[in-house]
């Protein structure tokens, strides 16, 4: 059996390797406002040293694999290369970011060769939840390039004539609500949903949007990206800041209630721009920046008008969280109320 190669970001190495927490690593401008960036109090450390730091994780991971992945793991993956070991995480993010479905399908034999050796090496089960809901939404990338028929574009701001179904203005909904539909709800939802949707309902947001906890880390508290992105809500550093929590010693975005409140409280300020939930979630997902210029430059007034402007991996994002919201709760997004004043 020819051995397939376990692509793992060295990143991912970082948190479980270091004897105290190393700084959150910084993500590319995110939606929220920026605070201004503080002079380091730490010198830069020179590339040789951060070469000779990243040597030393890579041979961490492959210790760690031949210490601890099953024999059946072995025998169907080999540690990869460190090249493949680099390559994948730049892949990943750049299909993440870009515009091509078909670029993000491709990622699939990787991402799920990746999600396996997170699954067996221990202290990446936060990894794991981050990147098993990339895994979803690459997954369903393939299955929507498969369905795909060619439409007619609908004139920005016409809607077809007759009642329209719920949701129905949200690209692959249908896709996203079949997959879901009968999937089960994380394990700790009975303890977290409770607590998440009181914080949602107390920043005047509808309760049933907690839910979209479950496409950003499947409802685990501790998920983590790689890019430094964290938490039920995976709020990056820059935005958990500006949004008022501590990013360190404590981090409060692994807190359930506070983290809850400042998601909360940050998708009222995108609906109070954008005017609809599913806009208000491409946002939260793509940056203000991003979706804000899709709308100017295609003439557009809801999600559908701009889908295909944005990301690939916010164009799988949005109709997920209107699925799972349908799902748990029985409640269509475009339904739900906006934020109370």
């Amino acid at each position: 059996m020819r051995l397939r190669p376990i692509p793992v970001c060295v990143s991912c190495l970082v948190v479980t390797a270091a004897a105290e927490p190393p700084p959150t690593p910084e993500p590319a401008p995110s939606a929220a406002s920026q605070p201004a960036s503080q002079p380091s109090s730490q010198p830069a450390s020179s590339p040789s040293s951060q070469q000779a730091g990243t040597d030393d994780l890579f041979k961490l991971g492959q210790q760690l694999f031949d210490q601890y992945a099953p024999p059946e793991v072995r025998e169907q993956y080999a540690f990869p290369t460190k090249e493949q070991w680099d390559g994948f995480a730049v892949r990943l993010q750049h299909a993440l970011d870009g515009n091509s479905l078909e670029e993000l399908a491709a990622l699939e034999p990787e991402a799920r060769a990746a999600l396996a050796a997170l699954r067996v090496l221990p202290g990446y089960e936060d990894y794991a939840d981050w990147l098993g809901s990339r895994v979803d939404e690459i997954q369903a990338s393939r299955q929507a390039l498969a369905q795909a028929t060619p439409t007619i574009p609908r004139p920005p701001g016409v809607q077809p004539p007759g009642a329209r179904p719920p949701n129905s203005g949200v690209p692959l909904y249908p896709l996203w609500l079949a997959r879901v539909r009968d999937r089960p709800v994380p394990a700790g939802a009975a303890a977290l949903m409770p607590r998440l949707r009181a914080a949602f309902a107390a920043e005047g947001v509808p309760a049933d949007l907690a839910w979209l906890a479950e496409a950003e880390s499947t409802l685990n508290p501790s998920a983590r990206s790689p890019a430094g992105a964290m938490g039920l809500f995976q709020l990056t550093p820059d935005t958990a800041r500006a949004l008022g929590l501590r990013t360190f010693l404590p981090d409060e975005r692994a807190d359930p209630e506070k983290s809850a409140r400042a998601a909360a409280h940050y998708l009222r300020t995108l609906y109070a721009r954008f005017g609809s939930w599913p806009l208000a979630l491409a946002a939260y997902n793509a940056g203000e920046g991003r979706v804000s210029r899709a709308l100017a430059s295609r003439g557009a007034t809801d999600f559908a008008g701009v889908a295909s402007a944005l990301p690939a991996e916010t164009r799988m994002y949005v109709p997920k969280v209107c699925a799972l919201v349908a799902v748990r709760t029985g409640s269509a997004l475009e339904r739900l109320p906006p934020p109370r004043a």
